[in-house]
């Protein structure tokens, strides 16, 4: 029997974290009104044979807050880009001129952003889903330490760890959330 079982707590934190980078990103590509480049992350282009993502057939740029553009290297590829952005869902409609298509960013009416913080708590809620799995996952590894030789008080402690770190990236969800709905709701 041990008495140094030790439960790797930096493990479940690093996995915690990528739930939440996994989340930025989602917030990321939601629309807010105001121009961004990431809302074209999600866009891929067939190019060359394959399905390759706008930000490596163009530089995609924001010169005004309500202006996305996009200038394509390849000349070719400018009808392929144009169609890729119309078929994405984005409800943008492109302007080519030569390479360059610019994106104009329309503004947001009051049932499209009610379905956007829809749409963020969606996107938080998977994340807390993915938190309460790795938890769930320490505390298999407590209960198989536990089994293993670990003290009831050590066994206590370390659930405590563990749900204090969970409770710690909930809370970090929560506050992104809100911070999401409010620049949604922002007029």
């Amino acid at each position: 029997m041990s008495d140094e079982i030790e439960i790797d707590t930096d493990d479940l934190e690093r996995r915690m974290d990528g739930a939440i980078a996994s989340l930025r990103t989602e917030f990321g590509s939601l629309r807010t009104g105001r121009a961004s480049g990431s809302i074209l992350e999600p866009v891929m282009v067939e190019a060359y044979g394959q399905r390759t993502p706008i930000n490596q057939v163009g530089t995609v740029n924001v010169p005004e807050p309500r202006m996305v553009t996009i200038n394509v290297w390849d000349r070719g590829m400018v009808g392929a880009v144009e169609k890729a952005i119309r078929e994405s869902g984005l409800g943008i409609n492109p302007q080519t001129n030569g390479t360059i298509i610019m994106l104009p960013i329309p503004e947001l009416n009051e049932e499209r952003r009610r379905e956007l913080t829809k749409v963020a708590a969606q996107y938080a809620e998977s994340a807390r889903v993915a938190i309460r799995n790795v938890r769930r996952d320490g505390m298999e590894q407590l209960k198989k330490a536990k089994a293993d030789g670990m003290s009831e008080d050590d066994h206590k402690v370390w659930s405590q760890e563990v749900q204090d770190l969970t409770d710690k990236y909930i809370k970090l969800v929560d506050k992104q959330l809100e911070t999401k709905q409010e620049e949604i709701m922002q007029v």
